[in-house]
């Protein structure tokens, strides 16, 4: 192990309590959570300073929450900011969930044609009267850690009225970027992988603020989270003379660990070896779980099944474990896990797989955990903070997507990706079935433009939806798939009202989704070779986070979708 950065930070809220002079006024914006906020606000006011300490985090949302009253108001206009180094609705979408958070009250957005970094509110009262508000949202226009130039929250200090104010560099900020700083500076090498696991350790005293709604939860420790990796992702990214989003990218395990403190601010950054160690929770009914599965019990499951076992091993030993159920049927591969933060379709590939199994003439495979080292570290983390996405589980422990791994570019780490060859040599399936999730809540990056970064399609929930793609002259078969498989999901209690709620509200804080909506469902569908299985259908399910009732509906609708499939592909492949 070698240890690249330690050190500890002054929290910003101390130090404002320090500096605090009686019968001072000031206005600050923090990257801190409101119980915090409000204690600083407590002893400020004791000592005869006059105070208010706002977030620098969704500042908007916040306001909401904590300032603005909403008694006899039935109208709500806020009029965003549009800057030019930012995507247009990026002001629009650091205000979600807000349409969800007014009740039935009606509430428009509307862009402005400055980019001045505050909103602007008016309130309509039920009695006709209007009452107006502007609320500030404190950024700056930066050079990012990827080079890249980014509009992104920060904190800000107003002092005795004066209106502009000024910079405040944070506590959070200043870790963040320290931190980056010394990985950077780092002799890497020039080869990847450049570590087996690089371990950032980060003590934050921020709790998360549920909100009233699904899902939905503001956390400044899985925002830092989700900065450090993929800040850390696009350095190695450019160091590898590769383009900003390459997946193929394979710089070993980013593990950031942001961990709730009592008060201390710190960061630790080492290299560490790998383990082949497993954090399994208990046995669950597969048909009621409501978290993921133990390893253990998915390994059990699939001796369940039966059929011909095969795997392949991956980086750091571990196995991934997968059956060949031979049949007269035409065949069909199953998958899950290939993004192991993506919680609901391991179990939903199980579940489907053990009722095909029962069927005469079946014939199928199932791989239902193709990443057991992201699998592992997403049962790591976990522990800390359940409720957080850790997109750092989602790739390998080579720090890539395996899917991207051909025969021809992999070279000697072809590893997990060896299941799915093995999976069409000894099927000769012509129609992979891949399961997927994506964020249950928000995703953002505070620090770098706020917009995830080649993610921006993901950082809202949509619900659930389907993406085909397949081979030049599979255009027909793919159509035929979603139809038949969208009416089998519309029939589920339930799913079709789901996905119209999620899709309002995603519609107001960041417009169009771009799908088409085939019976009632958000679909996908184009060419692509990177497959070389000429048919591939990915679900992507909203499940990154969740549990309980949620979980089991997600891992139903994975199951179904599957039984479906499976089900069409018999007749398109006998019409074909």
């Amino acid at each position: 192990m070698t240890v690249i950065f330690e050190r500890s930070f002054e929290r910003t809220l101390s130090r404002l309590i320090a500096d605090a002079k009686p019968g001072q006024k000031f206005e600050a914006w923090t990257f801190d959570d409101r119980q915090s906020r409000q204690e600083a606000e407590r002893r400020l006011k004791e000592m005869g300073a006059q105070a208010r300490i706002r977030s620098a985090y969704k500042p908007l949302v916040n306001a909401f929450i904590e300032e603005i009253d909403l008694q006899d108001v039935d109208a709500i206009e806020i009029r965003y900011p549009v800057h030019p180094n930012a995507p247009e609705n990026r002001f629009r979408l650091e205000a979600y969930p807000l349409a969800a958070m007014v009740g039935e009250r009606e509430i428009a957005f509307v862009a402005r044609a400055d980019s001045d970094f505050h909103y602007d509110i008016l309130l309509k009262t039920s009695a006709g009267g209007e009452r107006r508000l502007r609320v500030l949202v404190p950024n700056r226009v930066h050079i990012d850690a990827a080079g890249e130039t980014s509009v992104s929250p920060t904190g800000w200090l107003v002092r005795d009225g004066n209106a502009t104010g000024e910079r405040l560099l944070t506590d959070y900020e200043e870790l963040f970027e320290a931190t980056i700083a010394a990985i950077t500076r780092h002799d890497w090498g020039p080869t990847e992988p450049y570590f087996e696991e690089l371990n950032i350790r980060v003590a934050l005293p921020a709790s998360d603020e549920t909100l009233s709604l699904g899902d939905e939860v503001m956390s400044l420790r899985e925002a830092l989270h989700e900065d450090f990796y993929f800040s850390l992702l696009e350095f190695f990214q450019k160091k590898s003379g590769r383009p900003l989003g390459d997946r193929g990218l394979k710089p070993g395990q980013i593990v950031p660990q942001i961990v709730q403190s009592e008060g201390e601010i710190s960061g630790k950054v080492e290299t560490q070896p790998l383990s082949q160690r497993y954090w399994d929770g208990p046995e669950q009914s597969i048909e009621a779980a409501t978290e993921p599965l133990a390893v253990q019990q998915i390994k059990a499951e699939l001796n369940k099944i039966g059929g011909d076992a095969f795997e392949a091993v991956t980086r750091s030993g571990r196995t991934v474990m997968a059956r060949y159920i031979k049949g007269g049927d035409a065949a069909v591969m199953v998958s899950g896990g290939q993004h192991a933060n993506e919680t609901t379709g391991g179990a939903g590939a199980l579940r489907a797989a053990q009722r095909l199994a029962k069927i005469a003439g079946a014939h199928f495979t199932i791989s239902p955990l193709e990443n057991p080292d992201g699998y592992a570290l997403h049962q790591r983390l976990r522990k800390d903070s359940p409720r957080h996405m850790y997109h750092a589980a989602r790739y390998t422990a080579l720090g890539d997507d395996l899917e991207y791994r051909t025969e021809h570019n992999a070279g000697p780490y072809l590893y997990e990706k060896k299941i799915r060859f093995e999976a069409e040599r000894r099927s000769g399936a012509r129609l992979h079935v891949n399961l997927h999730g994506y964020p249950a809540h928000e995703w953002t990056r505070p620090l770098s433009g706020y917009v995830p970064r080649n993610f921006a399609m993901w950082t809202l929930p949509k619900g659930f939806f389907l993406i085909a793609r397949y081979h030049a002259g599979w255009a027909a078969q793919a159509e035929q798939l979603l139809d038949k498989v969208t009416k089998h999901l519309g029939a589920i209690p339930g799913l079709l009202d789901y996905n119209d709620r999620q899709i309002a509200l995603y519609e107001v804080h960041a417009g169009e989704t771009g799908f088409r909506i085939i019976n009632g469902f958000p679909c996908l569908a184009d060419i692509d070779d990177r497959h070389t299985v000429p048919m591939t259908l990915i679900t992507e399910y909203p499940d990154e986070t969740i549990y309980g009732e949620a979980f089991v509906a997600g891992h139903t609708a994975q199951m179904e979708t599957v039984l479906s499939a499976y089900r069409a592909w018999q007749g398109i492949m006998a019409s074909s």
